[in-house]
């Protein structure tokens, strides 16, 4: 399991003066459309996901913290966040509260006490090489105008559904950009905490307090119930592909040990595991668009990555924020995450491209074929001295079981292995 801090890399951890409550990586549909060529020159892992938007701000009153939405821009090729926004919207008194981008780059919808409001990418005229910028829409959403405050916000895979939860309990989905209504449920939870759509576009989950519900997004109803054991706190929920035609869906819930993360069968709706993580109370959660991982974020501003293959964490890093984590969000190409905090900081942590970590990978991954030889060897001569040399103990990965059934059965303790020379 690896191990970090955020001083291992202080440029891509940076503060900026408000606390933050959402964060999201720029499509690239936004990044590059002002310049279509350099996105053809350039390669692709250059020009996608350049640049992150925040939110946050001090609220009401007169505590002279200021409320706005920021863009920053991201290297990954030096892994650092720009130490200044590259631009910055002011929201007045209004606190930006979430966030949902729209996945085909039109825009970001942003959540206040109130309402809800539509932002617009822009063109920056200057000639600095961050040229995207963000404007107020002339586009006014009228059906999310005095609603009160909208506690979760997405947007289906394809862009054409958008869903929003409030803390009143009410869940309405949209047709977008039309805004028309399909489905508005005034009960579906005391106070609506997270939503998610299935990535084949046909269910919704929602999270509160009590179960979590399905929806069934065809047919705008109910189709199932979620229920929590014990003394369970659902927290968040995301959808999540295992293959090109698979999905599970993962559950975040407070237990009296800590956070676990929950995974359903999104067929019968029924608990597959329960996997505990952390002891501290989970403050935010994602999961990578390839599926391959999970993130937490916790009140004492440590962030935890996650196998979703063996549920295993993968990396810590502690401290990562000095405040508990409000939000995280992976690239779309999964090579990175972004996190924002109270403590008004946001910092990018790159994905490491380990198949297995610890001594797994130290092993087994780079002497897999010598490995295997080696077991035929002293499954054949286990009175060898090679065989009865000095032990290391360590646990037969996944990644090995091709080496044949019988080849493990004939070595009688295989998590035993013996001096590889």
């Amino acid at each position: 399991m690896g191990k970090g801090n955020k001083s291992e890399d202080e440029s891509s951890w940076q503060k900026y003066g408000v606390p933050l409550y959402g964060a999201a990586w720029v499509p690239p549909a936004a990044a590059v459309k002002e310049d279509s060529a350099a996105e053809s020159e350039t390669p692709a892992s250059d020009t996608v996901n350049r640049h992150v938007v925040l939110a946050g701000g001090g609220g009401e009153g007169h505590s002279g913290i200021p409320n706005a939405i920021l863009l920053s821009a991201f290297d990954f090729e030096s892994n650092s966040l720009s130490d200044q926004p590259v631009a910055k919207h002011g929201t007045a008194s209004d606190l930006p509260y979430r966030i949902a981008v729209h996945p085909g780059g039109e825009g970001v919808i942003c959540s206040f006490p109130k309402s809800c409001r539509w932002f617009e990418w822009e063109s920056a005229t200057s000639t600095d090489k961050h040229t995207l910028s963000l404007k107020r829409s002339a586009k006014v959403l009228e059906q999310l105008e005095d609603v009160g405050q909208q506690l979760a916000m997405t947007f289906n895979d394809d862009g054409s559904l958008l869903a929003v939860g409030g803390e009143d309990g009410k869940l309405r989905v949209f047709k977008w950009p039309a805004m028309e209504s399909t489905l508005s449920e005034a009960n579906a939870h005391n106070s609506v905490k997270d939503l998610d759509f299935s990535p084949d576009g046909k269910f919704l989950v929602s999270v509160g307090s009590g179960p979590g519900r399905i929806w069934n997004v065809a047919t705008s109803t109910s189709v199932a119930s979620l229920p929590k054991e014990n003394d369970e706190i659902f927290g968040f929920c995301r959808f999540s592909r295992t293959t090109d035609t698979d999905q599970v869906l993962y559950i975040t819930a407070m237990r009296d040990k800590g956070g676990c993360i929950v995974k359903w069968n999104t067929t019968s709706w029924k608990r597959i595991s329960s996997t505990h993580v952390v002891r501290d109370p989970v403050s935010a959660f994602n999961v990578s668009p390839d599926g391959k991982l999970l993130a937490i974020g916790t009140i004492q501003g440590d962030i935890y990555i996650i196998s979703s293959a063996s549920m295993r964490v993968q990396t810590v890093v502690r401290k990562a924020h000095l405040g508990l984590v409000t939000a995280l969000a992976f690239s779309r190409d999964s090579r990175a995450l972004v996190s924002a905090s109270l403590d008004s900081s946001a910092r990018v942590t790159l994905i490491k491209d380990k198949k297995k970590d610890g001594m797994d990978s130290l092993v087994f991954h780079a002497c897999k074929n010598k490995f295997s030889n080696y077991l035929r060897f002293v499954s054949e001569q286990p009175n060898t001295p090679q065989a009865t040399s000095m032990s290391i103990l360590l646990c037969m990965p996944h990644d090995l079981r091709s080496t044949s059934d019988s080849q493990i059965v004939k070595f009688p303790s295989y998590h035993l292995i013996h001096g590889i020379t």
